[in-house]
């Protein structure tokens, strides 16, 4: 039995409070003991340095991918409490790309960040990236982390574009601490020598640096890049081509670069707290951001020719290791970084 009129009937539009940025969050803790014994107070870290940081009004979205109710409870209180903007519980595990498709197939915004839930996020990694997006307008990924030996990652579109050009070289690393503490938060002992003496990056018309190639764990996209994405859910629940297939591969399909901005913006954190992540965190000063309208960066494209051009014709001639060595010498490496960029498999 119906009784009354639904009061939203009558073609009323949809009405939000203006964002252009989304930040999606998957979050997997069954318990909290052993490996994940820490992992709730790690997240915490990250959504607050989220929140405390960003430039604009950015809204947050948390998947929770089978987590244990004591978690969901306290995600639900975060939500009450207007810290995040969309909870969405499962169940049942049904991976990390599967529950960030749950949110990511209708986010309207113009930026995405998706991010791993260890990640520590730094003073102005919203402006470092917006900036590489402004500098380079054919960027549809920019990771503020800058990694070691992504320069042949997915980036094939930038070395032809840039195969005689001085603006693409090898440079000296910006920030080598911050990348020593990522290898040891993948749990390197240390940084080898000869992956943080130089590193790829791409200069803009007017100077600006962005290193070649982007890391998933943490990336800012731009939305049209989606428009790529697998019809079918992954059959993966972490690792296999899932991330390939779903955050990397769509954005060189829509004709984008994958960069990363030259200084370090966060932090890659691991699943053990040390006392250093809450210094590095009190550090942080807290913005008063504001709405930010993010229609202004160019939108990317290309044709299925191009791609294919990228992707398999020029991939195919560069990876010649008379050719590659060639290119990676005119770009700025001496005989021994030569020998150890050559000595490795891309």
């Amino acid at each position: 039995m119906r009784k009354g009129v639904n009061p939203v009937k009558g073609g009323k539009p949809v009405v939000k409070e203006p964002c252009d940025h989304r930040v999606l969050i998957p979050l997997f803790i069954p318990h909290e003991e052993d490996y994940f014994k820490d992992a709730y107070r790690i997240f915490i870290l990250c959504l607050e340095s989220i929140l405390k940081t960003a430039n604009s009004k950015v809204k947050v979205s948390i998947i929770s991918n089978k987590c244990c109710d004591a978690v969901n409870q306290r995600l639900l209180k975060l939500y009450k409490d207007k810290q995040i903007d969309e909870l969405i519980i499962e169940r049942e595990g049904i991976g990390k790309i599967n529950s960030l498709l749950k949110a990511l197939r209708t986010v309207e915004e113009r930026l995405i960040t998706i991010t791993d839930a260890d990640v520590l996020f730094l003073q102005n990694w919203e402006k470092e990236v917006v900036k590489v997006f402004e500098e380079f307008p054919k960027a549809g990924a920019v990771c503020p982390v800058p990694v070691f030996r992504k320069q042949f990652d997915l980036t094939y579109n930038i070395w032809r574009n840039y195969f005689f050009s001085n603006k693409l070289r090898f440079s000296k690393v910006k920030d080598l601490p911050a990348l020593e503490k990522f290898a040891t938060s993948i749990g390197w002992t240390h940084l080898p020598e000869e992956f943080g003496d130089t590193i790829a990056t791409l200069e803009s018309t007017s100077g600006h640096k962005a290193v070649v190639g982007c890391s998933h764990f943490v990336a800012t996209y731009k939305r049209e890049v989606f428009k790529e994405l697998p019809i079918n859910n992954s059959p993966y629940l972490i690792d296999g081509d899932s991330e390939l297939l779903y955050l990397d591969l769509p954005v060189i399909k829509k004709g984008g670069y994958r960069l990363s901005t030259y200084s370090n913006n966060a932090f890659h954190l691991g699943n053990v707290h040390e006392s250093w992540m809450e210094k590095e965190f009190e550090q942080l000063i807290e913005k008063d951001n504001k709405f930010i309208d993010y229609t202004y960066l160019s939108n990317i494209s290309t044709s299925t020719f191009s791609y294919y051009l990228d992707n398999v014709i020029f991939k195919k001639i560069f990876k010649k290791k008379s050719i590659l060595k060639w290119v990676l010498k005119r770009k700025g490496l001496n005989n021994s970084q030569l020998f150890n960029y050559l000595d490795r498999k891309y």
